[in-house]
């Protein structure tokens, strides 16, 4: 049976931004979505061009998101916003308002309380939000997560991952990097840890199935740009005794980004390298090392399933490919809303998901400026005097 495809907008992600063609070839490779309207760009030559470059005759252009919202009423599926981070809450809620399903790149906001207002929309409009968290598209990454909830690790007791990046020291021809604008002030939570960290705490809620229940961390500026944090690291207190180690930096030189996740457990322990996307490094309880890939013959769960095999094992599936697997999942997910008027998923996150990992990165903040250990509250809002 043929399945749906919807037809998209997509708020920003024109030729000048870090994150667009990446959004425009993923949401086109497994034919679940199509282009059909946009505002790529507030600067009219910028719109246009990635219009001419991306679109299909039959694409509707808008000089501002406003109208985009207002005039595409009814005529799309879902409306994905790709501008920078401060100025997703106001759009978001908008389109919810408007009665839009919203797909939203990480972070949905940023603070939590941000994200306790969209969460009420929510509530009001009975809408659809997903925010794209790519990371979690990487079949072995998946493949990971299925081999702990099957048991395989017995009692996770420790994590380590990190997200090494150079971009705030390193020089470019002997000057200065040139971030965009948007990143270069620190609100109530440093702007890497909307960037980086919000990807670290989410990797280990999605692999374990866990949240954070306390944290101690420290925050530092090892870069050009001295009002800018841009190194932190964590120690994290999970549920089920569960402790999390967590460094992520753009200071850190060597790295371009420099993805890492170790798991250790009772039984074996397994790390997976965004470098080496495809293997899983296994050490065994009897002194055993195993290289898993989706070509191996047992107890492959996930990872050998057709959709994460575009082509044959060896040829490696890397960071396109899993956010493309992450734009199918959220078309099944959509599918289910226009059907059921919810919808369920392992692998797309929504509010949710976003409150907790605010609520995490606003403890990691207050802990860097204690420095002691700072609780997370379970569920955020009663801070904010909401049922």
């Amino acid at each position: 049976m043929s399945k749906k495809v919807f037809e998209l907008a997509f708020i920003g992600g024109g030729l000048n931004s870090a994150i667009g063609y990446t959004h425009f070839i993923a949401s086109q490779m497994d034919h679940r979505f199509k282009l059909k309207s946009a505002c790529f760009s507030k600067d009219p030559s910028i719109n246009a061009q990635t219009a001419e470059l991306w679109g299909e005759n039959d694409l509707r252009l808008h000089q501002d998101w406003q109208t985009l919202l207002e005039m595409e009423k009814n005529k799309i599926d879902a409306v994905c916003i790709l501008t920078p981070t401060p100025s997703h809450k106001q759009i978001v809620s908008k389109a919810l308002q408007l009665g839009h399903n919203v797909i939203c790149e990480k972070t949905l906001c940023m603070d939590l309380q941000e994200a306790l207002e969209i969460q009420e929309i929510l509530k009001q409009t009975q809408g659809f939000l997903a925010i794209t968290y790519n990371y979690t598209g990487y079949a072995m990454l998946r493949e990971l997560r299925a081999m702990i909830t099957k048991g395989d690790f017995g009692i996770i007791h420790n994590i380590q991952i990190e997200m090494p990046q150079e971009g705030f020291l390193r020089l470019e021809q002997d000057k200065k990097p040139h971030p965009q604008k948007w990143r270069m002030q620190d609100g109530t939570l440093p702007i890497i840890s909307l960037d980086l960290g919000v990807h670290c705490q989410n990797i280990v809620s999605f692999l374990t199935h866990q949240s954070p229940t306390q944290v101690v961390a420290t925050s530092k500026s090892n870069g050009h740009f001295s009002h800018i944090i841009d190194d932190v690291n964590i120690l994290a207190c999970f549920q089920e005794n569960l402790i999390v180690n967590m460094w992520y930096s753009k200071s850190a030189l060597g790295h371009r980004n420099g993805l890492k996740v170790s798991v250790y457990g009772q039984k074996m322990s397994a790390t997976w390298i965004q470098n080496h996307p495809e293997e899983l490094l296994i050490n065994t309880q009897n002194g055993e090392k195993i290289i898993k890939d989706r070509a191996s013959p047992l107890d492959t769960n996930t990872a050998k399933l057709p959709r994460y095999n575009r082509f044959k094992a060896g040829h490696p599936a890397g960071f396109i490919e899993a956010f493309g697997n992450y734009y199918n999942d959220i078309a099944n997910a959509l599918e289910q809303f226009y059907h059921e008027k919810k919808w369920t998923s392992d692998y797309v996150f929504g509010i949710t998901s976003a409150i907790k990992e605010l609520a995490f990165l606003e403890a990691v903040a207050k802990s860097s400026q204690s420095q002691k250990f700072e609780a997370i509250d379970p569920v955020p809002m009663r801070k904010r005097g909401q049922k």
